[in-house]
């Protein structure tokens, strides 16, 4: 079976340390970690480092559904990049990784994943740009 990467970009105007810390803060990862406003991101969790885990819960604002997204960090490197393993079977399933790149005042933050099997490649590029943008909405919009 082939594996399809997606890739998602966002510029962001902030600073690499203030995007890092938004990024990776379980604090600020509930305020921007969903696709649109009838969803939402009430728990999360972060261990920052390689073999730490990392979940966020899911779930429609109605209690309709919910799930924990669950990964498996392959490598860290604070303020550079961050790689996972997501899926059913934690550490052997798809891959991600996250590249931060500082350019002058601004932030670019790059995200390459493997595609999963169940959604066309269109929709799960759209859901994980959407969850990007509010990433990027979030970070510009507080102090």
């Amino acid at each position: 079976m082939e594996i399809y990467k997606i890739t998602v970009t966002a510029l962001i105007s902030a600073p690499l340390d203030k995007v890092w810390d938004c990024y990776t803060s379980p604090d600020h990862i509930t305020n921007w970690n969903f696709a649109s406003d009838d969803w939402c991101c009430p728990a999360a969790s972060n261990e920052l480092y390689a073999g730490g885990r990392y979940m966020a819960r899911m779930e429609a604002k109605d209690g309709s559904f919910g799930f924990d997204f669950e990964a498996v960090y392959d490598e860290v490197i604070p303020q550079e990049r961050i790689s996972y393993s997501m899926g059913k079977t934690l550490g052997e399933g798809r891959k991600a990784t996250i590249e931060f790149i500082q350019k002058n005042n601004e932030t670019e933050v790059i995200i390459t994943f493997d595609a999963e099997n169940e959604h066309p490649l269109d929709m799960q590029q759209q859901g994980w740009q959407t969850i990007l943008n509010q990433f990027k909405l979030y970070t510009e919009g507080i102090d």
